[in-house]
């Protein structure tokens, strides 16, 4: 049996577009074109039905080399914490102080597009920081 190698992250949220274009920010994704016979996406949603309109929205690696981000409305809101979540690598094969500070620059930048700042887990050598993005979905600066 062949292994499969392409696969789609969902998130479940309450503003497809809006977490999308947030996670477009923090990875240097983009919203596809969209879908042929429309101009934008705007045009596109409003020739759905009204029930269907906004109800998901999805972004790219435009290298093509990371997953599809595929983002879903869904009616409850966030009760616990992720099962699943995403670790950003912005500091891979860093150590110590300059690891620190590479986090502490990308999560200043991430912040400031609406993402909430947890909690630093730093040992000296290693470290991570714990975020939420704009719906409260836990993700890692790692």
């Amino acid at each position: 049996m062949p292994s499969i190698r392409e696969f789609q992250v969902t998130f479940d949220c309450a503003d497809p577009e809006r977490v999308a274009r947030f996670w477009c920010e923090v990875l240097g994704y983009a919203v596809p074109p969209p879908p042929g016979g429309f101009a934008t996406w705007a045009e596109y949603d409003r020739s759905r039905p009204a029930e269907e309109r906004g109800a998901w929205c999805a972004c790219a690696d435009p290298s093509g080399e990371g997953p599809r981000l595929y983002f879903q409305r869904v009616p409850e809101g966030k009760a616990v914490k992720n099962r699943v979540h995403l670790d950003v690598r912005v500091a891979t094969g860093l150590v110590g102080e300059e690891r620190l500070a590479a986090l502490e620059a990308e999560c200043t930048r991430l912040v400031a597009l609406g993402a909430v700042r947890e909690r630093l887990l730093y040992d000296g050598h290693d470290a991570c920081i714990v975020m939420r993005d704009v719906e409260g979905n836990e993700f890692c600066l790692d």
